[in-house]
């Protein structure tokens, strides 16, 4: 199994490099491929800011993605509701913090956008210390 980090998602996403999207997709094609929580955290970001790609389309390539038989992801059970939120217009690194933490009776933060979201998806209680 080998795992990948974030710029060989974004090769294959963008196609900006053509020589190293060949390459990425080679080994997404023809090898059992792990990809951790981090890795989708920043490739979302990445897509999303520095490549300025809408939410869907980031979402239908992320469900392409580990659609894959070949492809295994870290904690799917929490990436799969992080992408659900997601869908829904939570912010994805939002929404992967409050499903990797479902176990917890609360969340601390000062982000008072974080704590009025989250109330749209989970009843865990959120803390503004």
């Amino acid at each position: 199994m080998i795992a990948v980090d974030t710029n060989l998602l974004v090769r294959i996403f963008t196609n900006d490099d053509p020589i190293q999207a060949r390459r990425a997709l080679k080994i997404l094609n023809t090898d059992a491929i792990f990809i951790p929580k981090t890795v989708l955290l920043e490739t979302e970001w990445v897509l999303r800011h520095a490549y300025e790609i809408d939410r869907s389309n980031i979402i239908t390539g992320f469900q392409k993605l580990l659609g894959m038989s070949n492809v295994n992801v870290e904690d799917p059970d929490t990436i799969y509701q992080a992408i659900s939120w997601y869908e829904n217009k939570f912010d994805f690194a939002d929404a992967l913090h409050l499903a990797s933490s479902r176990s917890c009776s609360s969340f601390a933060t000062f982000d008072s956008s974080f704590i009025n979201k989250s109330k749209q998806f989970s009843s865990m209680e959120m803390v503004k210390p």
